[in-house]
C-alpha cells in the first residue's frame, strides 16, 4: 500500500508564486513516475506534468511555460511550482503515482488533493 501526502494548497493572488508538495511512503520495488492532475470546477480531471522515474518530464501544453515539476528521490518527494499563476488555475490539485510492487505489479494512487485559489 502507497499513500502520499499533498501540501501547498492555498488562496493567493493572481502574479504570486507557489510550491506544491507530495511525499510517498509505504513499500514498493520500485517507483516509475509520479505527477500532478488538476480538476476545476465543473471540468474533468486533467493532467498537469508527470515526471518519470529517470527525469523524463512531460507537461499539459496549458500549463508547461507557467509550471515547473521536480522531484526529491531521497525523499519519495514531487513538487509543482507554479509561478505567474492566473484565475483559471484555480483547481484542486491530486498527486499521483505509478510503483512496480515486489510482486511486479504496476499500481497508480491518488493523493486526496489540495486546493488552490487565485483571487484578487
Amino acid at each position: 500500500q502507497v499513500q502520499l501526502a499533498e501540501s501547498g494548497g492555498d488562496l493567493v493572488q493572481p502574479g504570486e508564486s507557489l510550491r506544491l508538495s507530495c511525499a510517498a511512503s509505504g513499500r514498493w520495488n520500485r517507483i516509475r513516475s509520479m505527477g500532478w492532475y488538476r480538476q476545476a470546477p465543473g471540468t474533468q480531471r486533467e493532467m498537469v506534468a508527470v515526471m518519470a522515474s529517470g527525469g523524463g518530464t512531460a507537461y499539459a501544453d496549458s500549463w508547461k511555460d507557467r509550471f515547473t515539476i521536480s522531484r526529491d528521490y531521497a525523499k519519495n518527494t514531487v513538487y509543482l511550482q507554479m509561478n505567474s499563476r492566473k484565475p483559471e488555475a484555480t483547481a484542486v490539485y491530486y498527486c499521483q503515482i505509478s510503483v512496480r510492487t515486489f510482486k511486479r505489479n504496476d499500481e497508480d494512487y491518488w493523493g486526496k488533493g489540495t486546493l488552490v485559489t487565485v483571487s484578487s
